[in-house]
């Protein structure tokens, strides 16, 4: 039940498991996952620049004093923990946005076939379960806080569709 891994020559997919749905999630998901990983390993470098030169100037920056908020863990304390933790952050966000763009590209994908047409409702669909799926990953998910997430997501994706056809 294993993929067979192709070359992917002119836009195809990176694995082939055998049904189109299923390319196009794991597709996504890989795709979106590596540039979670990017986006959160270049930022937390440059918190940890931003941070030695604030120490260095003998200033306290919002932005180091926000590093500790925002990644929890990482406080300096050995360079093994502070690596650790660095490395657990980059793994959960990677898998946010790759699980982000699995669900939303997978949704999109079934509600064109059953529906039979590609238009914003499918994107408000697909947006909302998506901002669902991704506000169930946080550490406390509140009733408020997924209903937000819902629609922000059904909004975004559902302007980005409108958009796709204006630009």
């Amino acid at each position: 039940m294993g993929g067979k891994c192709f070359e992917n020559s002119g836009g195809g997919f990176l694995y082939d498991f055998g049904h189109p749905l299923v390319n196009r999630v794991a597709d996504s998901f890989v795709k979106a996952a590596g540039i979670g990983a990017l986006q959160s390993t270049s930022r937390e470098a440059y918190v940890t620049v931003a941070g030695s030169l604030d120490l260095n100037s003998g200033a306290s920056s919002e932005l180091s004093n926000g590093r500790n908020k925002s990644f929890t863990g990482l406080t300096g304390a050995t360079n093994k923990e502070s690596l650790e933790a660095m490395v657990k952050n980059v793994g959960k966000e990677s898998m946010q946005w790759g699980l982000a763009a699995g669900v939303y590209s997978g949704l999109t994908y079934g509600l064109k076939e059953a529906r039979g047409a590609h238009d914003w409702k499918n994107s408000a669909v697909a947006g909302a379960m998506t901002g669902v799926a991704v506000a169930l990953t946080s550490e406390k998910p509140s009733h408020e806080h997924i209903v937000q997430y819902a629609i922000t997501g059904a909004a975004v994706s559902t302007a980005a569709n409108i958009f796709a056809g204006i630009f």
